[in-house]
């Protein structure tokens, strides 16, 4: 079955085994939205490894890019007939911080999740993270840092979204190696999660209760 064998060549990180299956289930017209769901799911179990300590950072990645070899071939038809990402999510590593390993884990996995999500890069200055949210008309703020010189940005993008009185338009999510779930709650965070497994799994159940 087309679809299993999608979603094992996800799990496997076989790219182009992923790429010439989608092929063969877009021209034998299967539905795109059961194949987007071969797709996430084989990510899905990717999440949970990585979660469990099963697989690391270059297994993850792997995967993440035969994710992408099967969605590059259906996103078109994605959007001619209108199936949606069950969210937004604008991301990026703060000002003065240029690492972006943890960042794109997080992207991987929203993005296996079913999300869109808009990166915006890193060093990415407070107005940046505001302005590209408001102009997606995103769901979540997600902010990374790995320097505990540059977690005061967080901060920044914060302090930006209440003066603009926009901070109950976003779900504000932050992470990193010294990010803790106290410095989440001192700045005014909504959430905080240790790794990026676990942050597609929480913006999936806060998205729920949200909707």
């Amino acid at each position: 079955m087309y679809l299993n064998e999608i979603a094992q060549g996800v799990e496997e990180g076989q790219a182009k085994r992923v790429a010439s299956l989608v092929s063969q289930a877009v021209e034998e017209k299967t539905d795109v939205k059961v194949i987007l769901d071969s797709l996430l799911d084989g990510m899905s179990k990717v999440g949970k490894k990585f979660k469990n300590n099963e697989i690391f950072v270059p297994e993850v990645l792997i995967s993440a890019r035969a994710l992408n070899y099967g969605l590059d071939i259906i996103r078109p038809i994605l959007t001619d007939t209108g199936v949606k990402p069950i969210g937004k999510a604008v991301i990026g590593t703060v000002q003065g911080d240029l690492h972006d390993i943890g960042k794109n884990l997080v992207k991987m996995m929203l993005v296996g999740a079913g999300f869109e999500v808009i990166d915006i890069g890193v060093d990415a200055e407070a107005g940046a993270f505001v302005d590209k949210a408001c102009e997606a008309d995103a769901d979540f703020i997600c902010m990374s840092a790995l320097l505990t010189s540059t977690m005061a940005h967080m901060k920044s993008v914060i302090d930006l979204l209440c003066e603009r009185g926009l901070r109950d338009r976003f779900i504000v999510m932050i992470g990193g190696a010294p990010v803790t779930a106290r410095y989440a709650e001192e700045i005014g965070a909504d959430h905080y999660t240790a790794d990026a497994a676990t942050a597609a799994e929480l913006a999936r159940e806060v998205l729920g209760k949200k909707s």
